[in-house]
């Protein structure tokens, strides 16, 4: 079982993370790239990705991505918390096994708290469990073991307030009722989302690749209309299109296409072309409102950020809230300061972790804290 620290290969990619950990037990076949973006404002939380990278070059860009992506949510989020993420290499259908996460979950324990892990793309509540039997830093475990269970739940519900939020700032009233919502993916998050919607009086149209999916949903919601594919849905006549399935959703053509005033979804990474003269710009040139996916899908991490002081549903629920008050926070300053809302949420979390947190700082465990950089 071995474990090394590099940012040599990270700095090929312009990185400016804390500690780059790789992973590798022999026994089981580990792989696995643990990456702390910033621990300014406290220890690094991410979920765990379990994916069948083409390569280690592959996974490393994607680590230090999504980690770095991690520090401006949970600023944003307003948790006390830096960025952090880690990838699995390999199938989790085939490669997955208990022995591999238990090895997994002792290199998680390692680091001493600096990061603290939860699910992700092919890891799941159960995984978390048998993670946690090896390490104090898991989060989004099953309930009966203490955990928060299915962070879908306070996902879906940031993103309607994140929604909410919109309404109010384009039409002056925080409800989305008599409003025109499409839903790209109904599997978990965007089947609670759409039970939000319609709860609220929105007209709901959705669509997914799982007919099944489809089916379930509209068994439980008659009143849904259903488009054969995303294409069909982005060219819909909407007030709202939420992307709530893969990322990359947003790319030059369907921007383009679309005809909606306002994007918000819960799917990561919407924008193909990321910064302030990519998709964010063409977004803002069409005269789209953008509600930022990192600002508005933070109710998961919210949630499993509860279980580090003993996870209260209500309390959790009520912090998730605040994604409204945030998202109109962001929107108000893009709109005054003619900034795309993706541009203006980066500010706003940079300044959090600037002025609130310790850029300088390293966080380490208790009865290590006198040592900083």
């Amino acid at each position: 079982m071995t474990v090394w620290n590099s940012l040599s290969k990270a700095s090929a990619f312009g990185s400016d993370h804390e500690q780059v950990a790789y992973c590798h037990d022999r026994t089981t076949g580990l792989r696995a790239i643990i990456a702390i973006h910033s621990t300014a404002l406290g220890p690094a939380l991410g979920g765990t990705r379990f994916y069948p990278y083409e390569s280690e070059e592959d996974a490393l860009a994607d680590v230090l991505r999504l980690s770095r992506g991690m520090s401006y949510k949970n600023a944003l989020a307003g948790l006390d918390l830096g960025g952090g993420k880690a990838v699995i290499i390999g199938d989790p259908r085939t490669d997955k096994s208990e022995a591999l996460l238990r090895a997994y979950g002792r290199f998680v324990e390692s680091l001493g708290g600096r990061y603290i892990t939860a699910c992700d793309v092919g890891t799941y509540v159960a995984d978390m469990d048998v993670v946690g039997r090896e390490t104090r830093f898991a989060t989004g475990r099953s309930e009966v073991n203490g955990g928060c269970g299915d962070s879908s739940v306070l996902t879906a519900y940031g993103v309607y307030q994140g929604m909410r939020a919109c309404a109010q700032h384009l039409w002056g009233e925080r409800s989305l009722k008599g409003r025109t919502v499409g839903v790209a993916g109904v599997g978990k998050v965007g089947r609670i989302l759409t039970g939000h919607l319609v709860d609220d009086g929105a007209e709901v149209v959705v669509t997914d690749v799982n007919p099944a999916a489809v089916e379930t949903l509209s068994a439980q919601y008659p009143q849904i209309e259903v488009v054969d594919d995303a294409e069909t849905l982005v060219k819909s006549d909407l007030d709202v299109y939420a992307p709530c399935a893969m990322g990359g959703a947003l790319d030059e053509a369907t921007v383009e296409a679309l005809n909606a005033s306002v994007v918000c979804g819960a799917a990561n990474n919407q924008l193909v072309v990321e910064g302030a003269e990519g998709t964010a710009a063409q977004l803002l040139a069409r005269g789209i409102t953008y509600a930022p996916d990192f600002l508005v899908n933070s109710g998961g991490v919210i949630q499993v950020s509860d279980e580090l002081h003993g996870f209260h549903f209500e309390r959790a629920k009520q912090r998730v809230t605040g994604i409204f008050d945030a998202t109109l926070a962001v929107l108000e300053r893009a709109a005054e300061q003619g900034l795309s809302p993706a541009v203006a949420a980066d500010h706003l979390a940079e300044e959090r972790m600037a002025t609130v947190g310790n850029p300088a700082r390293i966080w380490l465990p208790e009865g290590h804290r006198h040592a900083h950089t």
